[in-house]
């Protein structure tokens, strides 16, 4: 079968394939066993992984504006993205700096405030922040580490350089997909393997419990660690109980967790037992109303006196969602080069902050050929993608961004790599993007690939699930 036929790799930068429309060198194995099946087996084995996902329950919830709720799969793709060893390094190297600076920069935030005191990051920048929480000022959190859980999305521009997009510091989603690709790719296309050696992922969730087992309050030597998910209404719920189930702990919800004495105890069927480790899918505002939000029933009233007095452990920590600000996200390599005195080994993508009139004026005057996007909003909501704008939207996120300019961000439109996809019986170049896993405890934890996100409808750059995108496996080679 001729795989690219009508393959056309426009402007973007294709994983797989060059302009000259020939596969990369080591896309060549792969290229030959997909070449050697023909289509009506490639729409098989695409419909045998949707199956694998029904019957396993891999779903995701999606929202209707009548508050109704749909699960459905998450769309997945069959050809997998491939990532040579000395590539990954780079990426892997780039993704361990910046965490590990950004944790320094949330120390120093919660703290001391160098960095302010020293003009590198404005003040007000900080202090109008929706998830700076000075609530957290001074609070001592488990080995100075304060996002121990990232996924960090990452683009590449038309040169093929890796760009970090965006981090997310809070409680970020997807890794489920990840592990289940993998699942169905071993089960649905166990031949495709066999000329790769394929770096694993499954050993992501006993990494995970070990990172969370060592946040414990150091007098416990057995800790007991839960998943606190806000329920089955959640739109990460399945992934809330895979990753439970997977690590061997408890899945909770607020009603299933008291305080007393500021020590927290998980209610069982023998009575009430201690829990040392939280690890939280849940937003800060919601944790607990006796602090936060009052009308919250999701939290737990009291669990933060608790992790004050340092008995028992939060991750990710509460207030990490400053550094996840857009805002913020733009001051990021001054940041890297403040705390580590090296440049970035991960560019980022240039970005305008409204905040002086000139870049006010230059904004409004361009949000026909720009990405505007809230600085506190994520999964592709608040944003609006200038080219493919109707009037109406780019008034209305004129006006948006008129009364609240320090509540947006303003990028130029990056032409998302892209990557062969099996859409209507043939391959289709589609727009992509990749969300690495990273784990920081005693050490920081890169998993092996991560989530390639595909947007599936033609020429769309929204890959979000919630925007209507799919998935593919990610195979980092050894």
């Amino acid at each position: 079968m001729e795989l690219f036929q009508d393959y056309e790799t426009g402007a973007a930068y294709d994983e797989a394939v060059t302009p000259a429309i020939s596969e990369r060198e080591h896309y060549h194995p792969l290229v030959e066993s997909l070449g050697a099946l023909d289509p009506v087996t490639l729409s098989g084995r695409q419909r045998a992984t949707e199956l694998f996902f029904l019957n396993r329950g891999t779903t995701f919830t999606v929202y209707g504006g009548d508050q109704t709720s749909i699960d459905r799969i998450f769309p997945f793709d069959t050809v997998p993205r491939l990532v040579p060893a000395a590539e990954w390094a780079h990426v892997e190297r780039g993704l361990k700096q910046r965490l590990y600076a950004l944790n320094l920069f949330l120390h120093d935030l919660y703290h001391e405030q160098k960095i302010l005191r020293d003009g590198v990051v404005p003040v007000d920048l900080i202090y109008r922040a929706t998830h700076f929480r000075r609530e957290w000022m001074g609070v001592p959190v488990p080995h100075d580490i304060y996002v121990h859980v990232c996924g960090t999305d990452l683009i590449r521009d038309r040169d093929g350089t890796y760009r970090v997009l965006e981090d997310n510091l809070r409680s970020p989603s997807g890794v489920s997909y990840v592990l289940e690709n993998r699942l169905a790719m071993q089960r649905v296309f166990p031949e495709l393997f066999q000329n790769y050696d394929v770096r694993p992922v499954q050993d992501y969730c006993p990494t995970l419990r070990t990172v969370l087992q060592y946040l414990a309050p150091a007098q416990v030597d057995e800790p007991v660690v839960v998943l606190l998910s806000p329920g089955v209404y959640n739109s990460a719920y399945f992934e809330h109980a895979y990753l439970a189930k997977q690590m061997g702990i408890e899945l909770v919800e607020g009603r299933d967790l008291v305080v007393d004495d500021d020590v927290v105890y998980m209610r069982t069927t023998r009575g009430l037992q201690r829990v040392d480790v939280i690890y939280r899918r849940i937003d800060d505002d919601f944790m607990d109303p006796v602090v936060f939000r009052p009308d919250s029933a999701l939290g737990v009233a009291g669990v933060v006196n608790a992790y004050r007095s340092g008995n028992v452990a939060l991750a990710n920590s509460l207030g990490t969602g400053v550094a996840d600000d857009k805002a913020v996200y733009a001051f990021t390599p001054q940041i890297i080069r403040y705390y580590l005195g090296e440049d970035p080994i991960l560019p980022i993508v240039e970005t305008y902050l409204p905040l002086d009139d000139a870049t006010l004026d230059h904004v409004l005057s361009n949000l026909k050929n720009l990405v505007v996007k809230r600085v506190d909003e994520s999964g592709g909501y608040g944003m609006l993608m200038g080219p493919s704008a109707s009037e109406l939207e780019i008034e209305e996120f004129r006006r948006r961004v008129q009364a609240e300019p320090r509540s947006y961000i303003a990028q130029p439109v990056i032409q998302l790599s892209t990557h062969p996809t099996w859409v209507e019986g043939r391959l289709q170049p589609r727009h992509v993007d990749l969300r690495p896993y990273i784990l920081y405890g005693e050490d920081i934890y890169v998993l092996p690939g991560g989530l390639t996100r595909v947007a599936l409808r033609k020429g769309s750059l929204v890959v979000n699930s919630s925007q209507g995108g799919g998935s593919k496996d990610t195979w980092v080679l050894s």
